[in-house]
């Protein structure tokens, strides 16, 4: 039996006069699970979750919010929190009547106000800082405070848009951790937009992939690695991007051959008609550094070595250049190194369309 819907959209449309931001998106998000919304600049990710707060009025299809059609109703009845990658703090009031301003709005009284202050502090880790000014937090509590604003008034979901993108570096990767941790200890609906396709694969339960206002894919993380339905969504996802390169099939249906110098051979896992010209995938991880003499090798030129420590990332000398991932510190002491790849990790699309091709 499939899980309730917390938030459901059916065939959502959004104009911008003649610019169709959305296109028939329809999503159905259980109460509980941590929804990523990825894709490109210009994607359509943001004016969906905007449409969803109800902030962007849709075009046409219909939105349902814990079973109750929401499609007319303005935002604040939609019992929805957002926050912005702006933390939008008010810089006269200290960290206490910032989480407890909407609960003010309410006339909630001053007893209550304190309780769940103290209570979302706890939740954020900044109890002691209760009495601060938004001036005197570094970025990283202010964005914690932002999303204490929005627990405190335990919505129905929680609308995440690019929350970290203000952040250094190593500050996202520590608060990438610390959402997660939030999503887990509340157990409540969140949807997150990032361009980030890093933060959406370690972050996210479940990851919806958009294009020019079309939902590419949806799914697991690990399933959209590892079964991208299209060429985009196996370039998107994942770090090193997927490498892509010519092939033709070879005449015994199980080989393709790649149009790279000498034309190496790759086995693969689907049976394609002989001949037939597809677009051959490889990920920078699964071209794994091979001995002399393996089977199944073959030498690639290379152009330049980046090492890291623990992994060394190469890219080849050859068009297109390929990228390869592997552990340790690689060498090329004759100006190459070879490389072999598993059959079932050769992804074939089609040369047109861009349509995985199963392999």
């Amino acid at each position: 039996m499939s899980e309730p819907a917390q938030i459901e959209l059916t065939g959502v449309d959004k104009h911008y006069g003649a610019y169709h931001a959305l296109k028939n998106v329809s999503l159905s998000i259980p109460k509980g699970r941590f929804v990523a919304l990825v894709g490109p600049s210009g994607c359509g990710k943001s004016t969906l979750l905007r449409s969803i707060a109800g902030l962007e009025k849709i075009s046409g299809g219909r939105m349902r919010i814990a079973g109750e059609d929401v499609t007319g109703v303005p935002p604040r009845k939609r019992d929805l929190a957002m926050v912005f990658q702006s933390y939008a703090l008010y810089p006269h009031m200290t960290v206490r009547r910032n989480l407890t301003y909407s609960l003010r709005l309410k006339r909630a009284s001053k007893a209550e106000c304190e309780r769940a202050a103290v209570e979302t502090a706890r939740i954020i880790g900044l109890e002691n800082l209760l009495d601060r000014f938004p001036r005197e937090l570094s970025g990283g509590q202010r964005q914690r405070v932002a999303m204490g604003r929005a627990i405190i008034r335990q919505p129905k979901a929680f609308l995440f848009d690019e929350p970290l993108s203000n952040l250094d570096a190593a500050l996202r990767v520590h608060m990438r951790s610390e959402i997660r941790k939030l999503h887990d200890r509340l157990s409540a609906t969140f949807i997150y937009v990032t361009h980030d396709q890093v933060e959406a694969m370690t972050m996210a339960d479940h990851v919806v992939v958009l294009r020019d206002g079309v939902v590419e894919q949806e799914g697991a993380p690990l399933d959209l690695y590892d079964r991208p339905v299209n060429r985009f969504v196996a370039g998107f996802i994942g770090s090193p991007a997927m490498n892509f390169l010519d092939g033709t099939v070879g005449a015994d249906g199980e080989s393709v051959a790649l149009a790279l110098d000498g034309n190496p051979t790759l086995a693969v896992a689907a049976r394609r008609p002989a001949g037939e010209r597809v677009t051959v995938g490889l990920r920078p991880e699964h071209l794994m550094i091979a001995s002399l003499g393996e089977a199944g090798a073959f030498a690639l030129p290379v152009s330049m070595i980046e090492r890291t420590g623990g992994m060394s990332f190469i890219v080849t000398n050859t068009k297109p250049e390929l990228t390869i991932a592997a552990p340790g510190r690689i060498e090329a002491a004759d100006g190459s190194v070879r490389v072999r790849v598993d059959p079932g990790h050769v992804h074939l699309f089609d040369k047109d369309s861009g349509a995985s091709l199963g392999g």
